[in-house]
């Protein structure tokens, strides 16, 4: 075999979308091991190396252990067997997944026949960001707040919303927001008199639309404005420094009691 058909550990890495470090881990456990060093005595992988080594990317992609790995490589298969061991389990994977999207899909409908909204009617008013990511973020609140009363609140109130209550919903955010922006271009402090009411007007128009808010309760949720990378980047977007700035905002309006 000539240089040009061996790989450093970096080329295959590259080739097979596994890290160096995760090729070190196999060569130190014995599940692929480079044939072959060079002069420097780096590792080299011939084309032996890295159909062996694709084999247990696939393996471990369908959810088997290093030790069942090894086992099945050990194994007296050649490659064409191992494909067709591999084709079937990619098969059989294919259809649980397909009967889990059925599932999904059957809860999302459900989910989704109490709302007087439709997903078009969300994408037309709240863009694609949001309504590509609605499911997600509906999910993750109710594994956080699905027991508090102001989840069962805020369930119950949205699901009768119609399409021109939600658009007046969103023009009043915009309004709040865009009072912030002001605020902040025009340096006023976070705890000054102004910021602090549209921080209120903010929490009054939760309460409003979606429960009741107390002002504790809000700083609280300001608080995910700069923790968490997704409400920052809604706020950045809208203009720099404003998650911060909003964050603030409501934590003094909070103190003022």
């Amino acid at each position: 075999m000539t240089d040009l058909q061996l790989l450093t550990v970096g080329q295959v890495a590259e080739e097979v979308g596994v890290s160096v470090r995760t090729l070190h881990h196999y060569d130190e456990i014995g599940l692929v091991v480079p044939s072959e060093r060079s002069f420097a005595g780096y590792r080299l992988y011939t084309v032996e190396d890295l159909t062996r080594l694709q084999h247990v990317v696939v393996y471990r992609r369908l959810g088997f252990g290093l030790e069942e790995v090894a086992a099945l490589l050990e194994q007296d298969a050649d490659v064409l067997e191992h494909l067709r061991r591999q084709r079937s389990a990619i098969t059989d994977r294919i259809g649980e997944l397909t009967e889990l999207v059925r599932s999904i899909d059957a809860a999302m409908e459900s989910e989704m026949s109490g709302y007087q909204i439709t997903r078009e009617e969300q994408r037309e008013i709240f863009g694609d960001n949001f309504t590509d990511n609605f499911d997600d973020y509906q999910a993750e609140a109710e594994q956080r707040w699905g027991d508090t009363d102001a989840w069962k609140q805020s369930s119950r109130r949205t699901k009768s919303y119609t399409k021109e209550q939600w658009e007046q919903i969103k023009v009043e955010q915009d309004q709040v927001n865009a009072r912030f922006v002001e605020l902040l271009e025009g340096g006023e402090p976070a705890d000054s008199e102004a910021a602090m009411d549209a921080a209120e007007e903010a929490r009054q128009q939760i309460c409003r639309w979606f429960y009741d808010c107390p002002r504790g309760m809000h700083a609280s949720i300001a608080q995910m404005y700069v923790d968490d990378p997704r409400f920052t980047k809604t706020y950045e977007d809208i203009a720099p420094g404003l998650a911060q700035f909003v964050r603030d905002a409501a934590v003094a309006n909070a103190a003022r009691g």
